[in-house]
């Protein structure tokens, strides 16, 4: 921002000079970088072609006068938005979507766009017409779709007819071509069960996630897989259905510790529902976690919030939404992309709520 004078007259009867700030504009950039208006706009854009010292000389020129790009006059100016559209399904735990918005928001300022949200409420007999609408009315230049909207073929069928630029953000399938953020959620999910296992449990109830989101379905095949690995029959009583809030982790959890051989240990696949288990046990009078231990998952702000705090899987959410904003834009500007995307790891938070396995006798109906 730049200093400007202007003279000010009180009453008629005195002045005085008065320094106010000017935005600085496209035009004082180049003027400083001694390069065209053209030049400093393929440099802001990060487009290709600019020589390397030529694109120092801007960049320091857009620092030095604290340049801030026009998100809607560049809009105007040509056939770009400049404007990403974040899709989402209605969240259901407000701790993963934070993150997600976080690292979106992030990326896609550090990348000179604006972020326009889009919530769904699923499932919806309209749903392609909505994403239709919402692009043509917003000229957004690509779109990041989150799970489970990333596997819903009618979504993925409308962006590809109006040649719009996609990421998809775990999906169960990858389209080929399209760019995708994974989680190694298998693997992590198999390691905090065996983890679980090396605390004496072998009764281990698992709470499954949304059944139309990957993560749900690849981390009940960790649980599995564990089992296996382990030697460990696989029992279907102990696994019951919930869809990533704390209602249905509480109802799974009932359940669970109703049974005539209750498990002594209970992985949800996700916080908001392993609060839910936490909150049952309570109210049956269980001791966490010397009858009981709770795994969650995410490591949401819940995580450590409840007491005792839970034992959970970390994933790195708000580096996987910046990674599929980035991977967004090198689409959208015809960059290479990455031959392969590695799966972001996760890694297992030790807390309170796990310990050696207790014993306890199973609840009553009352």
């Amino acid at each position: 921002m730049q200093r400007m004078e202007k003279t000010v007259k009180a009453g008629g009867f005195a002045t005085a000079r008065v320094a106010t700030a000017r935005v600085a504009t496209i035009k004082d950039v180049a003027s400083l970088a001694r390069v065209s208006i053209k030049t400093v706009s393929r440099v802001v854009n990060k487009e290709a072609n600019v020589q390397d010292q030529t694109r120092q000389r801007v960049l320091e020129a857009v620092a030095e006068l604290n340049y801030q790009p026009n998100t809607a006059a560049r809009g105007l100016s040509g056939k770009r938005s400049y404007c990403l559209g974040l899709l989402y399904e209605n969240a259901r735990e407000s701790g993963y979507f934070k993150d997600v918005l976080n690292g979106a928001l992030r990326t896609s300022a550090a990348e000179g766009y604006g972020l326009l949200l889009r919530p769904f409420t699923l499932p919806s007999e309209s749903l392609a017409a909505d994403v239709r609408q919402f692009v043509l009315q917003t000229r957004v230049d690509g779109i990041l779709l989150t799970a489970p909207l990333s596997d819903y073929t009618d979504v993925t069928a409308v962006l590809d007819e109006l040649h719009i630029p996609y990421v998809q953000m775990t999906p169960r399938n990858s389209r080929p071509g399209v760019p995708n953020i994974l989680c190694n959620d298998a693997e992590a999910s198999c390691a905090v069960t065996e983890y679980v296992m090396s605390l004496g449990h072998q009764r281990i109830g698992f709470i499954k996630g949304h059944p139309e989101h990957r993560a749900a379905v690849e981390r009940l095949a960790g649980y599995r897989l564990a089992l296996q690995k382990a030697q460990l029959k696989y029992e279907p009583s102990l696994v019951r259905p919930g869809y990533f809030d704390f209602e249905s982790g509480k109802k799974a959890a009932r359940a669970l510790l109703r049974l005539t051989s209750p498990p002594t240990a209970i992985i949800a696949s996700n916080d908001d529902m392993a609060a839910g288990v936490v909150y049952e046990a309570h109210e049956l009078g269980l001791a966490i976690p010397g009858q009981l231990s709770v795994v969650g998952f995410d490591d949401t702000p819940t995580a450590s919030h409840i007491w005792p705090p839970l034992t959970t899987v970390r994933q790195p959410i708000d580096a996987m939404a910046a990674q599929a904003i980035w991977l967004l834009t090198k689409t959208i500007r015809g960059q290479q992309l990455p031959e392969v995307t590695q799966p972001f790891e996760c890694q297992l938070v030790l807390r309170a709520s796990t310990a050696a396995r207790g014993t306890y006798q199973a609840v009553e109906e009352n």
